[in-house]
């Protein structure tokens, strides 16, 4: 690559153009730790250029698991439950029609993809497209 050419830079409407909303789930176990809360739920739909979108298809759904929360409970737990789906208007999780990116501690990961597979989701990757994918950046090698 020479200094004048640059990676294409991804933009946050292909994401949004493929799928009717993005559900971004976060669970911690402390309230404290949601961090990143307020900066998506607050300022993200007030963004210069994409904001428009993530007002109109982005649905966060933060959970807490050590604490009372309003939403209370491992996200797992809640897609298992169809709470996630009840609180949201959502259908179940459907292989058709949905897909995943799972990103977390290794039980998560574990958990969550044990779910999914169960659900007739396939997990994928660069060579094989499939109806999940797991974030390995952060695992423990």
């Amino acid at each position: 690559m020479s200094r004048l050419q640059r990676p294409p830079r991804r933009r946050p409407n292909r994401i949004y153009a493929r799928f009717d909303y993005v559900v971004l789930t976060h669970t911690s176990r402390l309230v404290s730790e949601l961090v990143h809360a307020e900066h998506i739920s607050q300022e993200l739909p007030r963004h210069e250029l994409f904001g428009e979108m993530v007002r109109e298809r982005l649905i966060y759904y933060p959970s807490v698991t050590g604490e009372p929360f309003r939403t209370p409970g491992r996200i797992t737990a809640l897609i298992e439950s169809g709470k996630m789906g009840t609180d949201l208007g959502l259908p179940p999780l459907d292989p058709a029609t949905d897909r995943a990116m799972i990103c977390g501690s290794t039980a998560l990961l574990a958990d969550l993809g044990a779910l999914l597979v169960r659900r007739g989701f396939r997990e994928g990757s660069l060579s094989q497209p499939g109806e999940f994918v797991i974030e390995k950046a952060f695992v423990a090698r």
